[in-house]
């Protein structure tokens, strides 16, 4: 049966660099990539196949409108079925959940009588924010006084429940962290997760390829194997060297069994969340559009935020990546042409005359 590695993880995470970086040390294995989106934009997407330009056997579908394999995905089963007519051409799958999915949507599906003779569970990833979690943007003890609580509880929920179906929980965004912040960071995913197999820390958004895929976590025959470095607990001392981890951290959790039939849960997607894209035909200043996103993270339900915009330089395609009010532009190469700037937004009951009002005042340019 052909392997699936499912990657969720909430808005921002860090999902997708994270793929993009198995992806160039995937050591031949030829690769099926389900990319979900929430929303009617594939950015990700985009981003993933400019990773594996000139890489031989992997092929990207994109899942674009919604949830993916929740009760009106019509195309899971058939794109699964489809890689499983090439499975002589597949070495392994993985599939990039919306940060706003659970993974077990997509457990339930992979036992059906349509897929269970061809593909069986391999691991089932969550990737962490790691400065937000230390940011206690996931704290349930300050919801109750957030002035956002409707959506803070909300993301609270979500958060829990992806660490929950996980096996392997990925600390990213590190490489400014010390290590009494990781330790901190590893033992609030312990409180929330203390079932977890293992943690793992992708130091450059960069995760050991043995560490992600092959790990035939749910195969019958697997035997949990002993591990010599224990994650410590609330009493032991932070460690002088985090080198003798080895880059990364096994929990020493004693072992658990999924059983994929605890899985059997389909979790409704919550009305709250929406996507919407705005368009602009002007050019924009990288950094008056920076701030924009800030000013408007502040004022409305905002989460995430990416996209693309175009500059006055003709050959650079400017990347926007904001979780909140944290936002990351950088420049690449222009492939192919495009005549607008196009970002999608995520957030809590967000209104979009609201943003796009928002955002052409603050950049003095029309969004809509």
């Amino acid at each position: 049966m052909i392997p699936v590695t499912i990657v969720t993880g909430f808005l921002g995470s860090g999902k997708t660099t994270l793929l993009s970086s198995l992806i160039k040390t995937r050591q031949n294995r030829r690769l099926a990539l389900l990319i979900n989106e929430f929303g009617e934009v594939s950015i990700d997407g985009a981003l993933i196949r400019k990773s594996a330009e000139g890489t031989d056997h992997i092929r990207i579908h994109d899942f674009a409108y919604g949830l993916i394999a929740y009760g009106d995905d019509e195309h899971f089963i058939p794109t699964l079925k489809a890689i499983a007519d090439r499975s002589a051409s597949v070495d392994h799958v993985l599939i990039e959940t919306s940060g706003l999915a659970l993974p077990t949507a997509i457990m339930e599906l992979l036992q059906s009588p349509e897929l269970a003779n061809d593909f069986i569970l391999d691991a089932t990833l969550a990737v962490v924010d790691t400065p937000l979690l230390l940011s206690n943007q996931f704290d349930r003890e300050l919801i109750a006084t957030s002035p956002k609580a409707a959506i803070a509880e909300s993301v609270a929920s979500l958060f829990e429940q992806q660490l929950e179906y996980a096996d392997v929980v990925v600390l990213n965004k590190i490489d400014t962290l010390n290590e009494e912040d990781l330790l901190l960071a590893e033992q609030r995913v312990r409180d929330r997760a203390p079932n977890v197999r293992f943690l793992e820390l992708a130091f450059n958004a960069q995760l050991d390829i043995r560490l992600a895929l092959g790990l035939r976590l749910h195969q019958a025959t697997f035997i949990l194997h002993n591990h010599r470095v224990s994650l410590p607990n609330a009493d032991t001392p932070t460690l002088s060297s985090h080198q003798r981890l080895d880059g990364h951290a096994h929990s020493g959790f004693a072992g658990h069994s999924h059983g994929l039939a605890t899985h059997k849960h389909f979790h409704e997607q919550d009305p709250g969340w929406l996507s919407i894209v705005l368009r602009s035909s002007e050019l924009q200043q990288a950094e008056t559009l920076k701030q924009a996103l800030i000013e408007v993270a502040k004022a409305e339900p905002l989460l995430r935020s990416k996209g693309f915009i175009l500059t006055d330089d003709p050959d650079l395609t400017i990347l926007v990546q904001a979780v909140r009010t944290r936002v990351v532009i950088t420049s690449q190469i222009r492939q192919q042409a495009a005549d607008k700037s196009e970002l999608v937004f995520i957030g809590y009951h967000l209104n979009r005359i609201n943003v796009a009002a928002q955002l052409s005042k603050l950049t003095d340019t029309v969004w809509k």
